[in-house]
């Protein structure tokens, strides 16, 4: 059983360490394109809106960091012996109650639903419906019996809601009520690019998984068979943006030689990379960044 009494405050410190801010990219990314498709289609800006719904967007990848790590300690999953970051794995190496990070965890969430209210009145209900939809997810993802990252649907899960419903609701907010599907199929790098970063954990922690039970998608494929899908959504992510900016946005088709140059350097040390827990800790960086490149690079292609 774990010891659940306070032996520490959550500090500031601590709770920055929760939230993760190197994850932030994530959730950030899918709105910097959005917006940059809202002006390819209106000529339009909406610079302050655009920050307030990725700082929403923050706040909700931040209450995923929390969850997860509280239901991971609460669930004996993590330990300082999986090659983690102490960073990255706080109630493991700090000595502090874990109902204090859950009452953060909603906290957060709160936080991202009372900012939601501006965007609400200024768009209506359909942003709503989408973020009821995206924190009904988080939650599940991480709490009940059986979460969703203890199942094989976890990539394909967390690459839909973040990379392709934060882009659909943003592009909504931003053209004042275009709701454009095509906008999901636009927003497809990111939607592979955030699935890869669960894979990439997902994959670095087969053995781990296997001892609790979990069925992830590379448990399910095993190393091998996860590796070569891994490297194949890897191309997949690259070679999607250059597409679409070659076919719906050409006149930014240059800026995607140099976002070629930018990713060969990341994707070559992913593509060697065995994707094993002595090597997590270099994949995820690898990978968040892979994700920042990218993103930047195809908002850049989108706005030209």
């Amino acid at each position: 059983m774990i010891d659940m009494v306070a032996k520490k405050r959550l500090t500031p410190k601590l709770m920055l360490q929760l939230a993760a801010p190197h994850t932030w990219p994530a959730s950030i990314m899918p709105v910097l394109v959005a917006s940059a498709l809202a002006y390819s289609y209106t000529d339009l800006t909406m610079p302050l809106m655009s920050v307030m719904l990725m700082v929403i967007c923050a706040l909700m990848q931040a209450s995923v960091n929390t969850f997860n790590d509280y239901f991971d300690f609460v669930k004996g999953t993590d330990s300082s012996d999986d090659n983690v970051d102490e960073t990255d794995s706080v109630l493991v190496y700090n000595d502090i109650d874990p109902k204090s990070a859950l009452i953060y965890a909603i906290a957060l969430l709160v936080c991202a639903f009372l900012l939601g209210i501006v965007v609400i009145l200024d768009a209506g209900f359909i942003p709503l419906v989408i973020a009821i939809i995206g924190a009904i997810v988080v939650v599940l993802y991480s709490a009940g019996k059986t979460p969703i990252s203890y199942l094989p649907i976890g990539e394909a899960t967390s690459g839909i809601v973040m990379g392709g419903l934060i882009p659909l609701a943003s592009f909504y907010v931003l053209t004042s009520g275009n709701l454009d599907f095509a906008v999901v199929v636009m927003s497809l790098p990111q939607i592979i690019g955030i699935a890869l970063i669960m894979m990439t954990n997902n994959t670095c922690d087969i053995e781990k998984d296997i001892d609790s039970k979990r069925r992830t998608l590379p448990v399910c494929l095993g190393r091998k068979h996860a590796k070569d899908i891994y490297r194949f959504l890897l191309i997949a992510m690259v070679l999607i943006a250059c597409s679409v900016v070659f076919l719906r946005f050409g006149e930014g088709s240059f800026v995607m030689a140099f976002m070629l140059v930018a990713t060969f350097p990341i994707m070559r040390l992913l593509w060697d990379n065995p994707l094993t827990q002595a090597s997590r800790v270099a994949a995820m960086g690898q990978i968040c960044n892979l994700n920042i490149i990218v993103g930047a690079f195809y908002a850049v292609a989108l706005f030209v």
